[in-house]
């Protein structure tokens, strides 16, 4: 299959291009495709004339995003509508990753895809106004929503709070926030599983079960036998710009059902991966 993948730089484009090595891919980064620009995207896919355009650049920065709300509404909005409607025109399908933070966190059960959205945030209503462009614009669509992604190598929570391990005589962490953690390559080899399919729609896919940030780093300080001191707070400890969904643990109804290994999985495997480095 013929496949352009946007957002090549990040943690989950390097998995996916690892994963898609048997297809024809071509993998372009920030520098190389700017996906608010619809000129240029169009350009890219007449170049490519892919058969699947698969969407993993994204605005992270969830904090920023109260304050300069349009950055992230030009990456995680208009950068999906660009690619969608890009992607009709050439008759190509399109694969694009949403977040949990489409949701409001009142939910007393996992979150399934049939569930209704409420995000809390700019970053969570970007993130939403980009799976609304992704179906409107292009029926042969599938929308993955993840959560929690770390990996190692790339910025992300795990890396985070080991270097905040080393630094600190204590390390405190949220444990009134509940979500699903996702080891990138286990979301990567779902991802290629799932093309295959050609069941367009909804998915989740995050790693299976649930946590709180403060069990997450509990596991992750077990797993690499940290010894620094580990305390839970709460969220009102550590104020942020940005409301986050107190409880987002996400599951899966859809047909394919597609599973992740159990989050805990994924936690030895980035220990196992950091400690062979």
């Amino acid at each position: 299959m013929r496949i352009l993948l946007t957002g090549a730089g990040g943690q989950l484009g390097r998995a996916l291009q690892s994963q898609l090595s048997r297809h024809q891919l071509t993998a372009l980064d920030r520098g190389r495709l700017d996906i608010t620009r619809l000129e240029a995207v169009r350009q890219a896919l007449g170049s490519v004339a892919p058969e699947l355009v698969l969407n993993a650049a994204a605005y992270n920065a969830v904090d920023r995003a109260e304050s300069d709300p349009e950055a992230a509404f030009r990456v995680n909005a208009l950068g999906p509508r660009n690619l969608a409607l890009a992607a009709a025109e050439a008759g190509a399908a399109i694969l694009h990753v949403s977040s949990d933070y489409v949701f409001d966190g009142e939910s007393q059960r996992p979150y399934h895809e049939f569930d209704p959205t409420r995000p809390l945030s700019a970053y969570g209503l970007s993130k939403l106004a980009g799976e609304l462009a992704v179906k409107e614009l292009n029926p042969r669509h599938y929308l993955v929503r993840t959560a929690w992604l770390y990996a190692v190598g790339g910025k992300n929570f795990a890396h985070s709070i080991l270097e905040a391990a080393r630094r600190s005589a204590e390390v405190r962490v949220v444990d009134d926030q509940s979500g699903s953690p996702t080891f990138v390559p286990h979301l990567a080899r779902a991802m290629a599983g799932l093309i295959e399919t050609g069941a367009f729609g909804t998915y989740h896919l995050a790693g299976s079960g649930g946590t709180s940030w403060h069990g997450l780093t509990r596991r992750l300080f077990d797993a690499l036998q940290v010894r620094t001191p580990l305390r839970a707070v709460t969220t009102a400890d550590f104020p942020r710009p940005a409301r986050r969904p107190a409880y987002s643990i996400l599951t899966t109804w859809q047909d394919p059902q597609i599973r992740l290994p159990p989050w805990e999985d994924g936690v030895s495997e980035f220990a196992e991966e950091l400690k062979a480095r």
